[in-house]
């Protein structure tokens, strides 16, 4: 039994919110590789990318997750939303870690408080847009119907 709805009648949007945060990542990323070019990959310094501190390692993760979020958007057929849910679950792990780290020198994405708190804000728009997305057949949806109105 799903958790999750199906075939939602808001999905397209939610698509949608999920696509502009790939995309999001996909800009701040390629900003922050303009940014940091030059410097080590795991440097710890002053550089910022729309008011977040990155380097060009970070840079280089946000434009790989990015472009596979908006791969995942574009196949749709659920790819998507396994793709959302997991790269949610793994930018929640990202900004926790740098935010435990944030004022040592295990920081290696070079994390700001700024940083931690969009990273956060981006993985649970990406979780939510994986909830409210799955597509499935007609049958599916009316199941998930009835178990929601037995709840």
């Amino acid at each position: 039994m799903a958790h999750t709805p199906v075939n939602h009648p808001a999905r397209p949007i939610y698509r949608a919110i999920g696509g502009l945060t790939g995309l999001y990542l996909v800009v701040f990323g390629v900003l922050g590789i303009i940014a940091s070019t030059g410097n080590e990959i795991l440097a710890q310094d002053d550089t910022r990318v729309l008011g977040q501190g990155t380097n060009l390692g970070f840079s280089l993760l946000s434009v790989l997750l990015g472009i596979v979020v908006l791969i995942g958007t574009v196949l749709g057929r659920n790819i998507d939303v396994v793709i959302n849910q997991w790269l949610a679950y793994g930018l929640m792990v990202v900004s926790l870690a740098g935010l435990a780290f944030i004022r040592t020198d295990a920081n290696i994405f070079n994390f700001s408080i700024t940083t931690v708190i969009v990273v956060m804000t981006a993985a649970l728009v990406l979780l939510m847009v994986g909830m409210y997305g799955k597509v499935g057949t007609e049958d599916e949806a009316e199941a998930f119907q009835k178990a929601r109105l037995v709840l």
